[in-house]
């Protein structure tokens, strides 16, 4: 039986409608492509005009067909293909692939369309990928539906890489980008409006794809994350590295706007946490896609398992090529370390004089059984986590000699070997890929592609302990103070004691001083519009306040509900942390951790992660977050409590698991840090 997997991507029976019978036409080209390398399985060309295309018999329709086939390349006019449907269904077809657009990328309408293309398929059990799709490749068995340019050439490299692009305008690019490295593919696919078939799918098929080693993703959004990341979990426990490059931010919505939360960290921020939670490499550079995949994998199980700057150890035989490097690297949060006294002193014992500083220059000292043994010994020292090898213009006139030392010393697998080559130099970079060793061509790649492999790969999120919303609470809309404190103190995180005082004469039974804030669903930001009294030290300023907040508050939303006025125990704190939690569009539940107070907009300081958390990942969080440092005894300062930090963050998160209401977004703005405590002043909840 012919699984999705091999109708996809190995099809043994080809059916192209729309095939053209001239060569200059787009449409000419899949039967072209397949013809010139060397597909051996069955190809039906389909055109109801024409009895010969390309010297090939050709079929009028799917149903004239003489047997049955896995996979269908449709290329009418997009408002032929629903009736096409049904006959690709009675030719046995799995997979049909629509390379015909004015579907969901047009607008409206053309969602509308593309919806009721996908229902019907459906029904009739098949599987479409697109529409708008360029098409797919397998570059072993010569499968190549596809109209793509980049398949003219007259020899194409098989080989361990498969790829998976949203954009079908750069699969060309990509694909040429990558043979000019010497690098082949094993299969291309382009997912088009991924209407159906998603990325997540094809990754799942290429886990179980003999030729594909590693899959490269270029995104310029996420659809159906819960299956991408069912399809890269197997992928990591298939030991097959994903590293993907996304196109930039998605524009925020709405609802951001309640919260520092959706301001602070968008959609990209999410689905960088994503993609870092299934241990996908993501790149900032195109150039690094490709160069980045030798270094993957070959040393795939050296990446480190817990976060720490890594140290690189820089070898040269140009200085300025090197100062390149050092100066990127260190943009990437990297260090070039020196040799410490004792290597220096034994390799001088071998005839090498070194010098302890962060660049280890050769330009005049060293042979190339000099050069080889130094490499050996930097590989096995455990003062350095990498090594880098920056040659200068011999790469180019000399590669034998520049990169000869690097090919053939002892490579163990548990330190990183790569180079970066100053000049351009093909026949390096040649050899190099032919080794399997990690080569760049520019510094910022090279500097991109150390910084993505020695970034811990994540875990995903645990599953999300259930939580029942409190009793007498609204189950949607926005939640005032007083309200969404009670969520946050049955969660378990401290919330400074409180009052709601609903008339002047209530009593509170707080202790003096005390801080007064208007308490309102539709005043969340209470500060902006004057609503906030801090320092009340006795009653008669507190029946002040009471007077004075609610008309400030009328004044600044006449239409604003007034659910009383929220009076708090004043706290003390080291500092303020800010606690948001977001049910993301693209990615599901995130938590965020931040500088809290007026910091969380003066400055972009966070950590991103899946919904719920570890604790241990919890405490990544804080590690990753600078503004955390006045806590951890920095510069002297008094230490603060980041036991109970760490804890409330894993508390906080599990309004993911929430049972009654499903909370669209959340936050704790400041959370203070005491001494031996944290405490909640603040907060909002919005349900969806």
């Amino acid at each position: 039986m012919t699984t999705l997997a091999d109708a996809l991507l190995a099809p043994r029976s080809i059916a192209l409608v729309g095939a053209s019978g001239d060569a200059r036409k787009n449409t000419a080209r899949p039967l072209r492509f397949m013809r010139k390398h060397g597909y051996a399985g069955r190809i039906y060309p389909i055109n109801a005009t024409r009895a010969e295309i390309l010297g090939e018999p050709a079929w009028p329709s799917l149903a004239a067909l003489p047997g049955p086939v896995d996979h269908v390349f449709v290329m009418i006019p997009g408002e032929g293909v629903p009736a096409l449907l049904p006959e690709c269904a009675r030719a046995g077809a799995k997979v049909v692939t629509i390379y015909s657009d004015g579907f969901g990328e047009t607008g409206a309408e053309g969602r509308a369309r593309q919806h009721a293309l996908v229902e019907q398929a459906r029904a009739l059990g098949l599987r479409l990928l697109g529409p708008n799709s360029i098409g797919l490749a397998d570059l072993h068995s010569g499968a190549i539906l596809s109209v793509n340019a980049a398949y003219e050439a007259d020899t194409l490299l098989p080989g361990e890489v498969s790829m998976v692009s949203q954009s079908g305008s750069m699969m060309g690019s990509l694909l040429s980008r990558a043979a000019a490295r010497g690098m082949g593919f094993a299969k291309s696919v382009s997912v088009g409006n991924e209407s159906d078939i998603s990325v997540g799918e094809v990754v799942d098929a290429l886990v179980g794809d003999a030729d594909t080693r590693a899959i490269l993703l270029f995104l310029e959004t996420l659809r159906d994350a819960p299956t991408l990341a069912r399809a890269l979990e197997r992928a990591r426990a298939a030991g097959k590295p994903v590293i993907a490059y996304k196109l930039g931010r998605s524009e925020q919505g709405d609802a951001l706007a309640q919260s520092h939360t959706g301001a602070m960290a968008g959609n990209d921020a999410a689905v960088d946490a994503f993609l870092h939670a299934y241990g996908v490499m993501r790149v900032r550079q195109l150039e690094t896609l490709f160069e980045l995949v030798p270094l993957a994998l070959r040393y795939g199980a050296a990446r480190p398992k817990t976060h720490r700057p890594a140290r690189v150890a820089v070898i040269t035989t140009t200085g300025g090529g090197a100062a390149t490097v050092v100066d990127n690297l260190g943009l990437r949060g990297l260090a070039a370390v020196a040799p410490p006294a004792d290597f220096i002193a034994h390799m001088a014992g071998r005839g090498l004089r070194l010098r302890q500083t962060p660049v280890i220059d050769l330009t005049l000292a060293a042979s190339g059984a000099q050069y080889r043994d130094l490499l050996e010994h930097l590989l096995a020292a455990d003062w350095c986590d990498a090594v880098l090898s920056v040659a200068g213009s011999s790469a180019q006139f000399h590669p034998e000699l520049a990169v000869g030392p690097l090919l053939e010393a002892e490579k163990p697998a548990a330190k990183p070997l790569a180079a970066f080559l100053a000049p351009e130099a093909p026949e390096s970079l040649a050899l190099l890929q032919r080794a399997g060793i990690a080569a760049f061509r520019t510094p910022e790649s090279c500097a991109d592609a150390l910084s993505v492999f020695f970034d811990a790969a994540g875990e995903p999120p645990p599953p999300a302990p259930p939580q029942d919303w409190p009793a007498g609470l609204p189950a949607r809309g926005l939640l005032n103070e007083y309200e969404a404190s009670l969520v946050f103190e049955q969660l378990g995180v401290p919330v400074a004691p409180r009052a709601l005082l609903r008339e002047a004469g209530a009593r509170h039974g707080l202790p003096y001083p005390l801080a007064a804030k208007v308490c309102s669903r539709d005043i969340p930001h209470k500060t902006e519009a004057g609503a906030v009294r801090l320092g009340i030290g006795d009653e008669a300023a507190l029946r002040q306040a009471l007077r004075e907040l609610p008309q400030r508050a009328r004044a600044w939303c006449p239409q604003a509900r007034l659910d009383g006025v929220l009076v708090q125990a004043m706290q003390g704190r080291l500092a303020e942390f800010m606690l948001g939690y977001r049910d993301d569009p693209l990615v599901g539940p995130t938590v965020l951790l931040g500088a809290g107070g007026i910091a969380a907009e003066l400055m972009p300081d966070f950590a991103l992660r899946l919904a719920p958390v570890t604790e241990a990942q919890a405490r990544d969080m804080i590690a990753q977050v600078r503004h955390a440092r006045l806590i951890e005894g920095f510069r002297g300062l008094p230490r603060g409590d980041v036991d109970a930090l760490a804890r409330a963050i894993v508390r906080f998160s599990r309004l993911a698991g929430m049972r009654g209401a499903r909370v669209a977004e959340a936050e704790i703005n400041p959370l203070f840090v005491q001494a031996h405590a944290v405490v909640a002043v603040d907060g909002l909840i919005r349900l969806a």
